[in-house]
């Protein structure tokens, strides 16, 4: 299988099981040279042999890397990705990886940061800890998991923050994190970036409702699930730097019109998470049904992910 352009060839220089389920995987160059820099948040799709890309969280931060570190939880009900990592991927191993991109930024003029994550959410919230300590910016964390067995880098976290890192097990207290009470203490000025499963941020955002909405900030690590059905029409996208009009029907999405027109058009996970498939928008309305986009970024409607999202006017224009 051809690699995407920006690429890069990385062995697997370390292989460590850091909790129950959970697999570190140490990533750097063949000749152990310095990697392109990223800014904590970031993530990095990762080529498996199984013919999958899945994307995974930087857990490590330096300015200058010479190597990224991404956790990979098992999941329950894998759909090949994290299975394969678990059972496969060893020492030595070559793995082909984007360059890392960042849908989740760390804003580096706070003045202060709250820090939510649940079970293996805590991946790109270590990469955040981690500048914070580097950049002596304040910061706090509530890290929430079903049992200590489960959450990784939980002691690091407890040796690096001491009061500043609250850490919360379901099976020790018999309940949920208190949400309410530990961001009732907000300052105006801080910012709030959650990761974990879905019913967590749901919660946060309830739980924080009294705080600016654009200092909270959440990643997805899965596809919202909802009851609404989605209401889907067909539209025209005019791509306006090869001036052509390609159909889009109800039942196909933006990138699989441009798949089959033969336009070849980055993607990675097929479901709005990851920003691979990101294309500028020059006229029209669209349709944003992505999970990265801000509520800034989806009121400019400048930008849209075309594996999800679609229009709202009969024609959408792409420079494409």
């Amino acid at each position: 299988m051809p690699q995407p352009p920006d690429t890069l060839n990385l062995r697997v220089a370390a292989r460590r099981a850091i909790a129950d389920e959970v697999v570190e995987l140490e990533l750097r160059s063949i000749d152990n040279a310095q990697l392109p820099g990223f800014e904590p948040g970031a993530h990095i799709d990762v080529h498996l042999a199984n013919g999958m890309v899945r994307q995974y969280s930087l857990a490590n931060y330096q300015p200058a890397p010479d190597s990224y570190t991404i956790a990979v939880g098992l999941a329950v009900a894998s759909r090949g990705g994290s299975k394969h990592i678990h059972e496969s991927i060893a020492v030595g191993d070559l793995l082909p990886v984007s360059l890392p991109r960042n849908s989740f930024p760390l804003d580096p003029a706070a003045a202060g940061y709250v820090f939510i994550a649940g079970g293996i959410g805590i991946t790109p919230i270590m990469s955040m800890v981690r500048w914070c300590e580097m950049s002596r910016t304040p910061w706090r964390l509530l890290y929430s998991a079903r049992s200590r067995q489960r959450a990784a880098y939980a002691e690091q976290l407890a040796a690096l923050g001491g009061e500043r890192v609250h850490l919360h097990f379901d099976d020790i207290t018999g309940s949920f994190a208190d949400l309410d009470n530990y961001l009732a203490k907000l300052r105006a000025e801080d910012q709030v970036y959650c990761c974990g499963p879905e019913p967590l941020m749901q919660a946060v955002g309830r739980a924080a409702a009294h705080h600016p909405a654009s200092h909270v900030r959440f990643e997805h690590f899965s596809v919202v699930p909802t009851d609404a059905p989605s209401l889907n029409h067909a539209f025209t996208v005019r791509l306006t730097q090869s001036a052509r009009d390609l159909p889009v029907p109800a039942d196909i999405s933006i990138l699989d019109a441009l798949d089959l027109a033969g336009i070849a058009h980055p993607f990675g996970c097929r479901e709005g998470l990851c920003r691979s498939c990101e294309a500028e928008v020059c006229g029209g309305i669209p349709d944003h049904r992505d999970f990265v986009l801000s509520d800034e970024e989806r009121a400019a409607n400048r930008s849209i992910m075309v594996c999800v999202s679609r229009s709202k006017s009969d024609c959408l224009e792409l420079k494409l």
